[in-house]
């Protein structure tokens, strides 16, 4: 841990602030240069899609680190700048004003960017992503404008965005290609707890439909068109179909790509010089015995500890259960776990389901794979311990909510 070395972080986003953090934490005291696309000092995503898009929140909240803290711990933080390109036998990064740095090591938290359908129209104005705090500006101002939206996507941020508009009066339509939102991460038996809290909002569904344009006139959106030749008139339209990982810079560097970055359970890439973490890292995760990548805020507050310990040479592995939470209406939920879609064999609740206070569990061959608390808080870690015991439970007791969950893994 010598004074001389410099380490670089490419990607001031959560990850990059923690990653940052996690250096000083752990005694380095060499230069840290941690470098940005952003015009902003880094920020936390879940407040775009929650708090600071629904004004109950200032952007100021949002923020990983205040002002201070970069230039108390000696981080070089340089925003508005972009990387060119990786040398690796050189151990340079190439900036955009052809600058080059060095480093000793070097840790990638390039995110993710959202994707876009190849349809007619896409670019008009009027069509909306959300992605960075200018994206979510944009949709709050657009929400206080319009009177029809047109959500495509049923994911996370599309239904965030679409509680979001509801409880701004906007009527919306939501277009998803599968049948009910949140299938492929839920499964049909509790994304229907979701189709149902938004139905009774006021949200049309339109399940198994295609967009195949985005209606204009004069260059502004005014629609969208499904594949059945069905036009759906809108003021805007919102595409939340999912993110594709920012791996450019890693195939320029000629890093082993798939799905992200891929890195050990140390988040090392093939190069030891050189580890991933955030939403861009697909990581061998030790408990589940495969790679995963996980594009939630629990990844990039947790990854850059065992990323920056690999860079130090320490031997530590990332093994944290994916976690992430939402809040739409009067609904919060948390979920722990990983559940593969078709993975798992039964879906057993414990409380009111019709009420919405319930913890939802999948189960494989009686284990538990991942819990879900709604409207019921305070018991994560409970649901952690069943996880991590691999102990077979007793789908029946697990139901009753009057058997602690303690006891379950007591047995």
């Amino acid at each position: 841990m010598g004074d001389s070395e410099t380490f670089l972080i490419v990607g001031a986003g959560m990850a990059g602030a923690k990653g940052a953090q996690a250096l000083r934490d752990l005694g380095f005291d060499g230069r840290i240069a941690l470098l940005g696309d952003e015009p902003h000092r880094p920020y936390e995503r879940p407040p775009l899609s929650k708090g600071y898009l629904m004004g109950n929140a200032g952007f100021d909240s949002a923020y990983v680190h205040d002002e201070a803290w970069y230039v108390e711990n000696r981080v070089d933080l340089q925003l508005g700048v972009s990387v060119r390109r990786i040398d690796r036998a050189l151990r340079q990064v190439e900036l955009s004003d052809n600058s080059r740095l060095d480093f000793d090591k070097l840790m990638l938290t390039t995110g993710a960017n959202p994707r876009s359908l190849p349809v007619p129209g896409i670019n008009a104005d009027g069509v909306l992503y959300l992605r960075r705090v200018e994206d979510c500006d944009r949709i709050k101002q657009t929400l206080t404008d319009i009177e029809r939206l047109v959500v495509v996507g049923a994911g996370w941020i599309g239904l965030e965005v679409t509680a979001a508009a509801r409880e701004a009066g906007v009527a919306v339509t939501v277009v998803e290609t599968t049948e009910l939102p949140l299938l492929r991460v839920l499964g049909p038996e509790v994304a229907e707890v979701f189709a149902a809290l938004h139905r009774e909002h006021g949200v049309d569904f339109r399940f198994g439909a295609l967009v195949s344009e985005i209606v204009t006139a004069d260059g502004r959106a005014t629609g969208v068109r499904l594949r059945d030749g069905t036009e759906i008139p809108a003021d805007a339209v919102l595409i939340a179909v999912g993110v594709d990982p920012e791996v450019a810079l890693a195939q320029q560097a000629g890093l082993r790509v798939e799905n992200g970055i891929l890195v050990d359970a140390s988040l090392r890439t093939c190069d030891p010089n050189i580890v991933a973490a955030g939403d861009v890292a697909n990581a061998f995760h030790p408990l589940l015995g495969k790679q995963i990548r996980v594009e939630h805020w629990a990844n990039a507050l947790n990854q850059p500890n065992t990323a920056a310990a690999a860079m130090l040479g320490r031997d530590s592995k990332y093994a944290e259960l994916p976690y992430f939470f939402t809040d739409q209406y009067d609904l919060g939920m948390e979920y722990l776990g990983h559940v593969e879609p078709g993975g798992y064999d039964q879906v057993v609740f414990r409380g009111d389901v019709a009420a919405r206070e319930f913890i939802a569990f999948w189960l494989a061959e009686g284990r538990v794979l991942a819990g879900m608390n709604v409207n019921i808080w305070d018991v994560t870690d409970q649901i952690k311990t069943l996880i991590t015991s691999g102990t077979t439970v007793d789908p029946t007791i697990l139901a009753d909510p009057d058997t602690p969950l303690n006891e379950l893994i007591a047995r």
